[in-house]
């Protein structure tokens, strides 16, 4: 859901004291006509160790990360879950670090006129030193989709140049394929032929986020992880330089075309306006100076083992994120550690909630379980690309579906659910049978602009064609005042601790409800299938056989 970033810290070995798990409260027995019990206190207990301060804020690559995913496995163990990975509890994640060497300022010069201001321009850990030099076509927004029939690269030639695209997609397109199309900017100027992607802010981009942030957040460290030849992983290595250029940069690059970058943002700020492509004259030229440094982590994984034969190698995953921003000395006031409690502490104790509740529940689901902690979240969904992109299952097993828990608010007693992804495949009926068992309705996005089914861990495997799923506490009663106050006021700040004004009772609901999503999921005699026309199913699953919507 958000992009963090990665301090760097010599780590050193070290040993975990068997006191740890020693002090885990051990799980109760269970007999298979039991209910598995599922409480605030246990939660409450979970989120109080991952978002203590001793913790320093897991950021990804860090020794406080460790001890949570440490924490984590010793939960798994205690509860008799299975190691997914051979002799270990953990599958390793070394991340590349790029930074911006800071005796070098980077600039773009568009027309022999050097740029630094009104750019931003983060770091490149594939190339250290890069000057990179070519002409310029403006692209439109730059998206392409023959299923939605737009191609923003018709009839130029990118070949060699950088497409210049304004920021997001159309006024009016569907918020989730908008901000799938946007997501893929990269991809659509790699295919067309381009070496780079310099982005024009939109009115609308600017209004969601200030140049001045934008600005902050290109300074930066660009987080990656190693590929299998050393290289930090980009799924374009096509596209060798990216830049957002505003202002007096933006209107260099429209020089002699005749066209202003207020004429553009005016067509795009238009229902539907959708700014044509044209070459542009000025030549431009992208230089800048990084350096690279490795950091070890590690996502935390483990299986509860399916009961029938025949659908044991078909797997759920159930998911959270580990990670969270650590210590800034940035940050306003004399606390400077991010404890990320609801952000994401809450998540993965409501993951250790419900494989708690597997355990406990005196009988296997049919389909086997995947329970994963990933790290690197924050800084930009790549524990989750990592494990989707290298995945543990057995010879002959599949992955058939995705919870994903990422920052319910639990600071209010939630009426209803917004259930993103539900309406694209066979999971939403799921989703809404167990909703209704508690009582919960479900409700449209509140928040379209924000694109948030593509935001968060769950899309990496949306990436590779599984139909997933992520619940987010909604706005009915107290709602929507709970979840804007959360994020004005603590999303992404010291703030965020156990001092939260927690609702234990509706922590412990949202985890019945996730328990009841798995359950059904792996207890179906069919797995899991894609909406006949769904874009999402369309597109990264083509081949996949397909449900019809009711």
């Amino acid at each position: 859901m958000k992009r963090g970033f990665l301090s760097l810290m010599r780590l050193r070995p070290f040993a975990f004291a068997s006191f740890l798990v020693l002090a885990l409260t051990a799980p109760h027995s269970a007999s298979a006509e039991t209910a598995p019990a599922i409480t605030g206190e246990e939660i409450r207990a979970d989120i109080g160790f991952l978002a203590d301060d001793l913790l320093e804020g897991r950021d990804a690559g860090t020794r406080g990360y460790d001890i949570a995913a440490r924490y984590v496995a010793a939960r798994f163990e205690m509860l008799g879950l299975k190691q997914a990975v051979s002799d270990s509890w953990y599958q390793p994640v070394t991340l590349a670090v790029a930074r911006l060497d800071p005796d070098s300022i980077p600039s773009l010069t568009i027309g022999g006129r050097r740029f630094t201001d009104d750019v931003a321009i983060g770091a490149f850990g594939r190339e250290l030193k890069q000057s990179l030099s070519g002409q310029a076509v403006f692209v439109g927004y730059g998206l392409k989709s023959d299923r939605e029939k737009i191609n923003d690269y018709a009839g130029l030639n990118l070949r060699g140049k950088f497409a210049v695209a304004l920021a997001g997609s159309p006024a009016g397109m569907p918020s989730e394929i908008g901000a799938h199309l946007a997501a893929e900017k990269s991809l659509a100027a790699q295919e067309a032929g381009a070496i780079g992607l310099i982005t024009i802010p939109s009115d609308a981009f600017l209004a969601r986020t200030p140049w001045e942030k934008l600005r902050e957040r290109a300074q930066s460290p660009a987080v990656s992880w190693l590929d299998k030849e050393g290289q930090p992983y980009v799924r374009t290595p096509g596209i060798r330089g990216t830049a957002y250029a505003n202002a007096a940069a933006a209107e260099a690059l429209l020089a002699g075309s005749g066209k202003s970058l207020a004429m553009i943002r005016a067509q795009a700020a238009k229902p539907g306006g959708q700014p044509r492509g044209f070459a542009l004259k000025p030549m431009v030229q992208l230089d800048r100076s990084s350096s690279v440094a490795t950091a070890p982590s590690r996502n935390v994984l483990a299986v509860l083992p399916g009961s029938d034969p025949a659908l044991a190698k078909e797997y759920v995953l159930l998911m959270a994120h580990l990670d969270h921003l650590g210590i800034r000395e940035s940050a306003r006031g004399p606390d400077k550690i991010y404890n990320g409690a609801m952000d994401n502490a809450s998540g993965v104790a409501t993951m250790l909630a419900v494989a708690k509740a597997f355990a406990e529940s005196g009988s296997r689901p049919k389909r086997s379980i995947l329970f994963a902690a990933v790290t690197g979240e924050e800084d930009g969904l790549l524990g989750s690309q990592y494990l989707a992109r290298n995945p543990v299952l057995p010879a002959g097993a599949k992955l058939v579906g995705v919870v994903n828990l990422d920052m319910p608010i639990l600071t209010y007693d939630f009426q209803d659910l917004i259930a993103f992804g539900a309406e694209h495949s066979t999971l939403g009926p799921i989703v809404e049978k167990a909703a209704k068992a508690e009582g919960i309705a479900l409700s449209p996005d509140p928040l379209p602009a924000e694109g948030l089914f593509t935001r968060s861990d769950h899309y990496r495997f949306v990436q590779e064609g599984v139909p997933a799923v992520f619940l987010m506490t909604g706005f009915a009663g107290p709602g929507k005042q709970a979840f804007e106050h959360f994020l004005k006021t603590d999303y992404h700040q010291p703030s965020d601790q156990m001092s939260l004004p927690f609702h234990w009772e509706a922590a412990a609901k949202f985890a019945k409800v996730n328990y009841a999503i798995a359950r059904e999921i792996a207890e179906e005699p069919e797995a899991p299938r894609w909406y006949k026309g769904d874009f999402f199913g369309d597109a990264f699953a083509p081949d996949a056989p397909k449900a019809v919507k009711p």
